[in-house]
């Protein structure tokens, strides 16, 4: 024998403790699609654009809709900005015109190194480097380092050490 039980939506709300609009509620957001759409088109003419920035360009066109809104839509299109490179993390890149060395003394690297004494000044350290031997022509250890000591320094390897 099979039984059905049958409760009304009000018995059954208030055994819940739920008012029974809330059962009876219908959402009355319209469909965002024509909104996304047109966040997509104005980022694909204007790419460094941000959700702010296509807020306002919306407003303008007449769309009545919350920044929130913009934003959740622009972060669910993918379109978030991405951070620009810096130009001087570019140049830092090996190049490839740049031949290995075939004997030594061929090609010279040079860099400095900094550190702190425990007196708490710091030292810095030109080192050059013969980069097929491995062999070090120079260190040379400052407090303080201008242009011109770096082309002393070197002038003077290059007159005991040929030049590269």
């Amino acid at each position: 024998m099979r039984s059905e039980w049958q409760v009304s939506i009000r018995r059954a709300c208030a055994v819940l403790e739920v008012d029974t609009s809330t059962y009876h509620y219908k959402p009355h957001r319209t469909d965002q699609a024509g909104l996304a759409a047109r966040i997509k088109t104005i980022c694909e003419t204007r790419v460094r654009y941000g959700y702010r920035r296509v807020q306002v360009l919306l407003r303008r066109e007449g769309w009545h809709v919350n920044q929130k809104r913009t934003r959740q839509l622009y972060n669910e299109l993918g379109l978030q900005l991405r951070n620009k490179t810096p130009k001087r993390r570019v140049k830092a890149k090996l190049r490839e015109d740049r031949a290995p060395a075939a004997r030594p003394n061929d090609v010279w690297a040079m860099d400095f190194v900094h550190d702190q004494l425990a007196t708490g000044r710091k030292i810095r350290v030109l080192t050059v480097v013969d980069t097929f031997s491995q062999f070090s022509p120079v260190v040379d250890p400052r407090f303080s380092y201008r242009t011109e000591d770096v082309v002393t320094t070197l002038e003077n390897v290059c007159a005991q050490v040929s030049h590269p």
